[in-house]
């Protein structure tokens, strides 16, 4: 077996010590359960990275896409609670959702992503639907964990409609 270079991402010590310090406040509280929770679906990429002789699933992008992968299944069950009257176990993913998003990078706001989205369209000469995936792939390269890629290929969509 090859030995993997694996290094030690700053977000993964920045949840493993917020973890040991809202244990050590308490234990049973959301905080504690839910960076476990985190740091559990981290350590199962970690390991499919292993299991592939390999480490990727070791780096801040990596755990940053755990995260976002989180916050969307909590908005989903949040919905679904609420839908269904339970609105105290709505409110219980909620705080997982604020505890979660805590550790992500803040989105880009309207303006940012308007003036992102055009300087892209200009760049690469966008003029049809037909370079809507090129100009999302350039998105996501250049501004990967602050853009909201919904909001822009929303964006880009009616640019290279219009």
């Amino acid at each position: 077996m090859t030995e993997t270079n694996c290094n030690d991402p700053r977000l993964r010590t920045r949840l493993e010590s917020d973890l040991q310090s809202a244990e050590a406040d308490d234990s049973t509280g959301t905080k504690a359960a839910t960076l476990r929770l985190i740091l559990c679906a981290v350590h199962d990429r970690d390991a499919a990275a292993r299991a592939h002789d390999e480490c990727n699933g070791c780096d801040d992008t990596v755990i940053r896409d755990v995260l976002n992968l989180m916050v969307r299944q909590r908005i989903e069950s949040a919905m679904r609670y609420e839908n269904a009257g339970r609105i105290g176990m709505a409110d219980s993913e909620r705080e997982e959702i604020d505890i979660i998003q805590s550790y992500l990078p803040e989105p880009m706001d309207d303006k940012a992503l308007e003036a992102a989205v055009s300087g892209v369209i200009t760049d690469l000469e966008a003029r049809s639907l037909k370079d809507l995936g090129r100009c999302m792939t350039e998105l996501k390269t250049r501004f990967s964990d602050e853009i909201d890629t919904c909001r822009a290929g929303k964006l880009v969509k009616k640019a290279l409609a219009g």
